[in-house]
């Protein structure tokens, strides 16, 4: 009965990391990019915009306490790489919505996550570890910032700029740079993750 109570105590404590913590504001940001997303106005876009920047890089801010200050849980290894999809889905979804991409994109962006989240619980459950790639680092921070461009989609004055800056122009061609890059690299985990079994079948 001991070591169960110490169990739920130790799962709980990890729940309630500080990496965690910042991973669930993550999270409920959702609701509020989407919320001002609906009420489309240049004003509201610069104010999702930030909200989505500010969300996106909690991910790096979480990622770094847990390694810098041994934080790292399975409860974090779960949730983190979680709320990052649910972000992701929920903005293109809702630029969608507001005919900034087009269809075939978000289905390419969605079956790719969809299918590598389901190589990934294969090797987790075959005990096999395959490493983050460069080519889909590449591609979520391609995937991001051409997210947040999108998300600013009107055109706004920058100082060193003689015209407003186009920002839908931007965005699309980063998102397209992202969704060949996304392909490329689910080609690359598909490989890795083929060495990764046929050297755990080797004996």
């Amino acid at each position: 009965m001991s070591g169960s109570g110490s169990g739920r105590s130790s799962l709980a404590r990890q729940a309630l990391n500080l990496p965690n913590l910042i991973t669930y504001l993550r999270v409920l940001a959702i609701p509020g990019v989407m919320l001002v997303m609906s009420y489309d106005s240049p004003r509201n876009a610069f104010i999702a915009a930030m909200l989505f920047a500010t969300a996106s890089a909690s991910d790096a801010l979480d990622g770094y306490l847990a390694r810098r200050y041994g934080m790292s849980s399975l409860i974090g290894k779960f949730l983190d790489p979680l709320a990052d999809k649910l972000l992701v889905m929920a903005v293109i979804v809702m630029l969608l919505d507001l005919g900034r991409v087009s269809v075939w994109i978000v289905v390419v962006i969605l079956a790719r996550e969809t299918v590598i989240t389901g190589l990934r619980a294969i090797a987790a459950g075959e005990g096999l570890i395959i490493a983050a790639r460069e080519l889909g680092k590449a591609k979520t921070a391609l995937q991001m910032v051409g997210l947040w461009a999108l998300l600013l989609h009107h055109p706004y004055p920058i100082g060193f700029f003689d015209e407003p800056v186009d920002f839908h122009r931007l965005g699309t061609v980063l998102l397209y740079l992202s969704v060949i890059l996304s392909l490329v690299s689910a080609w690359d985990y598909f490989r890795g993750f083929a060495r990764a079994v046929s050297q755990a079948e080797t004996p």
